[in-house]
């Protein structure tokens, strides 16, 4: 796998998921955590920059979303969930790991 971009801001509040999707190579791996995980809703304009970028694999952190009370069935198709050993996995099986403000 390429590299891994974490992804930390809402992107109705900061450029940076939309940012990142611009930026990154293909094959990156983009983890949305903590706030970032807004744009992991189904329904929101986000949506639209997730299911158009084809070329980058995208995974959302559970216990982020289940903190803002977002349900696992208004998560954009194509997302994958991972816990915490997940996150770690990922960043075991990517060359680097860059967090984008």
């Amino acid at each position: 796998m390429a590299d891994l971009y974490t992804v930390n801001k809402s992107p109705f509040e900061k450029n940076s998921l939309e940012s990142v999707i611009k930026f990154s190579g293909e094959g990156a791996a983009i983890l949305l955590i903590e706030d970032g995980v807004y744009g992991a809703s189904k329904g929101t304009s986000a949506e639209s920059m997730i299911t158009g970028a084809s070329d980058k694999k995208f995974y959302a952190l559970k216990s982020d979303l289940m903190a803002r009370g977002i349900a696992d069935d208004r998560v954009i198709d194509g997302i994958e969930l991972v816990d915490y050993a997940g996150f770690v996995d990922l960043v075991e099986n990517t060359d680097k790991v860059q967090a984008w403000l």
